[in-house]
């Protein structure tokens, strides 16, 4: 690698038509060539007529040269010749500079390539290393270069662009509503009284019951924000012009062909609660049922904001102008509107999987493209090709479940980061992050740009001034890396370290005095609750305007849908914290492995939700010298081919089970006879499915099988999901730690 920059080096010395000889000729001119040792200079020196005058010649030769040298143009000079014509200059250097650039590059790979083939008769071993360095070189470069649209900068700029005056007269109204509570919330001033009460935690509870989110827990730390007021009180958002007349076929992209299906009920209350600007977590979207409307009704959300800040802009833009041509010389200047944060992105979109970014722009596009208008979409067919889903690369017909299909269908690639700019209803895809109004992201590709402290490339600035933040399939999160949603919360809404071409007069106070996290709402969607989901809203959000939560207990557990006739042990033991994983783990080992350990009890499937419980009971059962196998989402198809045939057969007693390898796989084993629920399953369903795999593997008489669950205090929310909630509170207050439920009888639970 030092020989590369060795060379490297030595091209970025040569002038241009030395390197044109290079190429041409594939070597460099005998007169350029480089000496390692430098000689002296050589001296010309005309000989006198006559010895008296040699004593004297040196001394007029230094003076001649002196006078000679300022001849040369001086950069000052060159500088004043540039100021006749800057932009052509300019422009000629920066072309001349990229195919400077572009030549040595070239060059370089022409001359290694001469090299390696000279060196290749010599030592083999170094040759493979040298294209292997090479070839990762490549890579990094290609995936550090991401596709960014430069083309359209100017057409979807918010410092270039105005409001033409019928657009103007038409989106004045809604502007000045002063009942529009986008105003109301982006200009509400805080005062630092205020900021202390958000920040010291105090916050009022009220409960609420709507029609169909169920019971709503609302907390405001602040006493002149209250609670939402019943669903029939409660009014929508008013609408940008641009949505006025097609917000009500908001389920038009469910059948694009046929007639819109109507709004549903559901969406009417969600569009209720998000235009009141409160954080929002609700907790049951189910993929099945509710994704789908749930995604339509924030993207509705998402795109009524945007298209009312950029409005905003460009009429100020307007007003500025035509002030700038009225006003007199002399005159005392305006105050600019303060209608901006300091960096351009308003909102960001988490989801989980590109096939999920791509229905959000479908979602968005058909939502700006009314019946008789079609939008200009910048860049669609490369975001087809990129975020859709290739004939040959959809799986063949698989029996898995009907969330299964939901969840992976399209494309599952979950590092992907792409912005949207939207100006005057037309979309720009691959923009720009500091020229982007959307930026829809999974939390990989995310944590790839952000970076960690310490490293010399990263960037966060981006999200300083992020006002809609939604996580979509948050539960899905959880089985990805839960570490890179955190990472990404931890680095919203700071003070950047760039101004990046901020005007500074329009940049709203309240982000200037670095409190623009009070001023997001953050939107939680999940099929689950889950307390690592609930540490989101409790530590990471701020609003001013409170947070609403829905909280809805299931009546009946996921326990009814098992088919078996199984009993089912659920042992409770004590727990400091929903964090302490020493006490689950020697209780098992002290308490409920040994019952197992008997060759008697063979064919037992332990099922770890957790990997770093798996890690830490594989290791405990290794030194044990136990007789058993694992599966976890890292096995190789081989490894779990094996694992799975020992298992069936008998040749292992224990097979250890990880919660993410039934997440992203959904296999039937088959040769169960005994189960244990190490930790009760994030996912309710996932419950009944591992329960049903005893039916299914046809081992054994049904008489001998058992399954044993284990829980703690802090389990609540999950053994409600599964026993049921009224059946879940009085096993948690029951003096008895073991509890008993028998599936599959003639009196089925």
């Amino acid at each position: 690698m030092g020989k590369r920059r060795q060379k490297k080096q030595l091209f970025t010395n040569l002038s241009k038509k030395q390197k044109k000889h290079l190429k041409e000729f594939g070597e460099e001119h005998p007169f350029h060539d480089v000496v390692n040792e430098r000689p002296e200079r050589t001296q010309i020196v005309d000989l006198p007529s006559s010895p008296e005058q040699s004593d004297s010649e040196p001394e007029n030769r230094i003076e001649q040269e002196e006078e000679e040298e300022p001849e040369q143009q001086t950069a000052y000079q060159r500088l004043l010749s540039t100021l006749g014509e800057p932009s052509a200059d300019a422009q000629n250097q920066e072309e001349e500079s990229s195919n400077e650039e572009e030549e040595e590059e070239e060059l370089l790979c022409e001359v290694e390539g001469s090299d390696e083939a000279e060196e290749g008769g010599g030592e083999e071993q170094e040759v493979p290393g040298d294209e292997e360095e090479g070839v990762n070189e490549k890579e990094e470069v290609a995936g550090d270069k991401e596709f960014e649209d430069k083309e359209h900068e100017s057409a979807f700029s918010l410092e270039t662009n105005f409001m033409e005056r019928g657009e103007q007269d038409e989106n004045a109204a809604p502007l000045k509503n002063s009942k529009d509570l986008f105003l109301d919330h982006l200009n509400t001033e805080l005062t630092e009284e205020d900021v202390n009460k958000i920040t010291s935690g105090s916050k009022s509870k009220t409960q609420i019951t709507w029609p169909k989110l169920g019971n709503l827990l609302c907390t405001n730390p602040l006493e002149r924000f209250g609670p939402i007021g019943p669903q029939k009180d409660t009014d929508l958002a008013d609408f940008h012009k641009l949505l006025e007349s097609s917000w009500k076929d908001l389920n038009r992209s469910f059948n694009p062909k046929g007639p819109a299906e109507e709004i549903s009920p559901l969406q009417l209350e969600l569009l209720a609660l998000m235009g009141s600007y409160k954080d929002l977590y609700h907790p049951d979207t189910c993929p099945l049922k509710q994704g789908p409307y749930v995604r339509s009704a924030y993207c509705l959300h998402v795109l009524n904001h945007v298209l009312k800040a950029n409005s905003r802009v460009l009429a100020h833009n307007t007003q500025l102008r035509e002030r700038k041509t009225r006003a007199k010389a002399g005159a005392e200047p305006h105050d600019e509107p303060r209608d901006q944060g300091l960096t351009r992105p308003k909102v960001l979109i988490l989801v989980p999987f590109r096939g999920g970014a791509l229905q959000v722009v479908h979602t968005l596009i058909s939502l700006l493209e009314t019946k008789g208008k079609k939008i200009t979409v910048s860049n669609k067919k490369k975001f087809k090709e990129e975020f859709g889903e290739a004939e040959d690369e959809k799986p063949a017909n698989l029996r898995r479940p009907d969330d299964y299909h939901v969840i992976f269908s399209g494309n599952v690639d979950d590092h992907f980061r792409i912005g949207v700019s939207i100006v005057r209803g037309n979309m720009r895809l691959y923009a720009p992050f500091y020229s982007s109004d959307i930026i829809i992201a999974s939390p990989l590709g995310l944590r790839t740009v952000l970076g960690a402290e310490g490293e010399s490339k990263r960037d966060y600035d981006f999200l300083s001034s992020i006002e809609l933040l939604v996580l979509d399939q948050t539960d899905v999160f959880l089985m990805q890396n839960w570490e890179h949603v955190l990472h990404v919360m931890t680095h919203m809404n700071l003070q950047p370290l760039d101004s990046h071409g901020v005007d500074f007069s329009r940049v709203r106070m309240w982000n200037l005095n670095n409190w623009a996290r009070h001023y997001r709402q953050t939107l939680v969607f999940s099929s689950i609750q889950d307390p690592q989901i609930n540490n989101i809203l409790t530590r990471h959000c701020a609003n001013y305007r409170g947070q609403i939560t829905a909280k809805n207990m299931p009546k009946t557990g996921s326990i009814c849908q098992v088919l078996a006739q199984l009993p089912h042990i659920f042992q409770m033991f004590s727990s400091d914290s929903f964090m302490d994983q020493d006490a689950r783990f020697q209780f098992f080992v002290d308490q409920v492995l040994p019952q197992y350990r008997d060759s008697v009890m063979s064919h037992t499937l332990i099922y770890i939700p957790s990997y770093f419980d798996y890690v830490r009971l594989r290791n405990h059962m290794k030194k044990e010298e136990m007789n058993f196998t694992s599966i976890c989402e890292y096995s190789s198809k081989s490894e779990v081919s094996r694992a799975r045939h020992f298992f069936q057969k008998g040749e292992k007693q224990f097979l250890l089970f990880t919660e993410r390898f039934h997440f992203y796989k959904r296999y039937a084993i088959k040769g169960i006879k005994n189960l244990i629920f190490y930790g009760l399953p994030a996912f309710p369903h996932f419950y009944s499915e591992v329960c049903n795999m005893l039916a299914a593997g046809g081992q054994g008489e049904e008489a001998s099988w058992t399954c044993t669950a284990l829980y703690s205090r802090y389990d609540a929310h999950k053994l409600a999901a599964i026993a049921g909630a009224q059946r879940a509170g009085q096993m948690l207050h029951s003096n008895k730690n073991v509890h008993l439920f028998i599936t599959g009888a003639e009196d089925k639970v």
